[in-house]
């Protein structure tokens, strides 16, 4: 039998390298006859992990991490018909059973049969049905004919393997976040946070046609990034109103579209970037967004918040001038991503060069060994986005 490492969670601001069960076609007791076992080829560290690993989520210890995954099928179920042994394929990071109503609506976020405590589901993350992560060496992928994304050519996707990487989550995260923003061809953007699912949805709203694109941040090197293909930046670290920056820019104090992509662990915008507000981004939303604009908010949150320092936001409960909001008919469009609804198209868009995601990203080759390394680096702000490459597969 052969062995497993993989990466897990094992006390706040920690992280270990641990040999691991070797993933089965099993799902507890019965078979799992429609999934496959992946030999990893690129996983990748997602902030949302570093929620749960900062303590900021109900985690449990060992919990093996990742669920950003690329891989080559080794080994399929008997009931897989169309995904076959070594075929190099995406797996969306949200599981879904492609048979229940949700799932039928490609609504495969939030389906509704993989687990038993709310709908949608995640490899290696927490309240998300306790599926293995895939920070590791193997795993095991259900539903694979319905899930995963084959590339249609091995040679070639190794050699776009930087880009294609980013089509399990942050790459259609980020799409999903400006589509649902209304971000269209001549569209003045601002997208809140410039980590990589930040820098995703800029890359994404100059796909999609946007005229300005507009990236907030206080770290001076991941606005450097956003800067290195095109987008305008704010530095939120100084002591100027957020709409006078945008005014600067733009000629006036609002924009059409809004992302956030922070979510949950967001600090005040006093100019010192000190003191955690979790609605500060969602209240700038709805203050520099236009009267009928949309906002997008593909950045987490949480059900329960026990690090949070206030106790609603404990509870998930936060302080938002909704008003501000529904006086100006705002759309708002939460949750996670539907994965599956994007990726087909993004391939075709890095296959064909339409978009440069892992320059946008400014992507990272890392080893297994070194992933306690990589969280830590991504944790102090290291304008990188991390791949594990746990085989050595990776040019």
């Amino acid at each position: 039998m052969c062995k497993n490492h993989g990466v897990a969670y094992i006390g706040d601001g920690k992280v270990e390298v641990q040999e691991i069960d070797y993933p089965k076609l099993a799902l507890g007791d019965r078979r799992c006859e429609h999934g496959v076992i992946l030999k990893i080829i690129s996983t990748n560290i997602c902030g949302s992990d570093q929620h749960m690993v900062r303590g900021r989520t109900t985690a449990p210890k060992g919990l093996v991490l990742g669920h950003e995954i690329t891989g080559e099928v080794i080994e399929c179920g008997r009931d897989v018909e169309f995904i076959k042994k070594g075929d190099i394929v995406s797996v969306p990071f949200n599981i879904a059973c492609g048979r229940c109503r949700n799932c039928k609506k490609g609504l495969t976020g939030i389906c509704l049969n993989v687990n038993g405590d709310r709908p949608g589901a995640a490899f290696g993350y927490v309240d998300m049905g306790g599926w293995v992560g895939g920070q590791a060496e193997y795993v095991m992928a259900p539903y694979a004919d319905f899930n995963l994304l084959k590339f249609p050519d091995s040679d070639q996707a190794m050699e776009k393997i930087k880009d294609l990487t980013m089509l399990s989550d942050i790459l259609p995260t980020g799409y999903h976040g400006a589509v649902t923003a209304g971000v269209g061809p001549g569209s003045v953007v601002y997208v809140a946070g410039a980590g990589p699912v930040g820098l995703g949805c800029a890359a994404s709203c100059h796909l999609l046609g946007a005229a300005v694109v507009i990236v907030g941040d206080f770290n001076k090197d991941r606005l450097a990034q956003a800067r290195s293909f095109g987008c305008e930046t704010i530095d939120l670290g100084k002591d100027t109103p957020l709409e006078q920056q945008i005014a600067e820019i733009t000629g006036s104090p609002e924009v059409d579209s809004f992302v956030d992509c922070v979510g949950f662990e967001a600090v005040g915008h006093d100019g010192k970037g000190t003191g955690e507000q979790p609605a500060v981004v969602l209240n700038q939303a709805m203050a520099v967004t236009r009267a009928g604009g949309q906002i997008g908010i593909p950045g987490l949150y949480v059900t329960e918040d026990p690090g949070s320092e206030d106790t609603s936001a404990q509870k998930g409960i936060l302080k938002i001038r909704f008003g501000l909001g529904w006086a100006k008919s705002h759309s708002f469009h939460t949750g996670q991503c539907p994965v599956m609804r994007y990726h087909h198209q993004l391939m075709q868009a890095i296959l064909n060069e339409k978009i440069a995601i892992a320059k946008a990203v400014n992507v990272q080759v890392i080893s297994l060994a070194d992933a306690p390394k990589g969280y830590a680096d991504f944790d102090k702000g290291a304008a990188k986005k991390y791949v594990i490459d746990p085989h050595g597969m990776i040019a």
